[in-house]
This record gives C-alpha cells, sequence and structure tokens, in this order.
C-alpha cells in the first residue's frame, strides 16, 4: 500500500473547486472529484463542504456502512500533525462499557425494574396482610 500524502489545512481550503474537491473528514483528506454527481445526496451538499473540516457534517448525517466502505477509495492522504484536530468520540447514551458490578446495581434501581418488583413485593404483603 502506497504511502498516503500529507496535506495542511491551508492546502485542503485551496483545493475547493468542482475541478479539484478535497475536504477533510476525522484528519483524513477525501478527494470527491470524480464522485460529486454521483453522490446519493447531490453534488450541491459535497461543494458545500470542500475545502473544510466536514467531519461535523457527516457525522450529523449518520452514514450508512456502505458509505463508510466507499469513502476509503476517496481518502488520499492525511492532515499534517501540526493541523490536526482532537475530536470527541461520539457517546451512545444506552452503552456504558466501563460499568462496574457497582454501577450495574445503581441502574437497576434506575430501571423499569425496580417499580416493578416492588410492586410484585408490595401486592404479596398486602394481600398477606388483608388475606
Amino acid at each position: 500500500m502506497p504511502e498516503l500524502k500529507r496535506f495542511s489545512r491551508r492546502e485542503v481550503a485551496e483545493r475547493s473547486t468542482k475541478q479539484q474537491a478535497m475536504f477533510i473528514i476525522y484528519n483524513q483528506v477525501y478527494d470527491v472529484t470524480k464522485f460529486l454527481d454521483d453522490h446519493p445526496g447531490g453534488h450541491e451538499v459535497l461543494l458545500d463542504v470542500i475545502g473544510k473540516d466536514a467531519t461535523t457534517d457527516f457525522k450529523d448525517i449518520g452514514h450508512s456502512s456502505d458509505a463508510n466502505d466507499m469513502m476509503k477509495k476517496y481518502h488520499i492522504g492525511d492532515v499534517i500533525e501540526e493541523d490536526k484536530i482532537v475530536y470527541q468520540k461520539p457517546k451512545a447514551a444506552w452503552v456504558d462499557t466501563d460499568e462496574t458490578a457497582e454501577s450495574m446495581n445503581d441502574s437497576f434501581l434506575n430501571s423499569w425494574k425496580f417499580p416493578v418488583v416492588l410492586g410484585l413485593l408490595m401486592t404479596v404483603l398486602y394481600s398477606y396482610i388483608l388475606g
């Protein structure tokens, strides 16, 4: 695999025409000149972000895994170290990979299971006392 070219953000910004359409996503440089007319969302969407960092736009759209795979053939290089940005990793509220046993117990108290178990217990006690 050939070594990827390194670009400054200024170099990418200078290549912002329909004849040379480049942008940055997660510090990777993409040349989408040949993809402009094939983009499912239309070429206007790409033209709006050429020469820029399109990470937020790309992330907000929520592309499919097929789109992510397709991007690989347009990846032509990376941003030089001095121009790299540290991006925050997206956090999914429904997934917590660092759960400990203690936090799992806390999640039981905060879930729908606690009121159900409490309701069943109260029903059994009520039936026992008044039955």
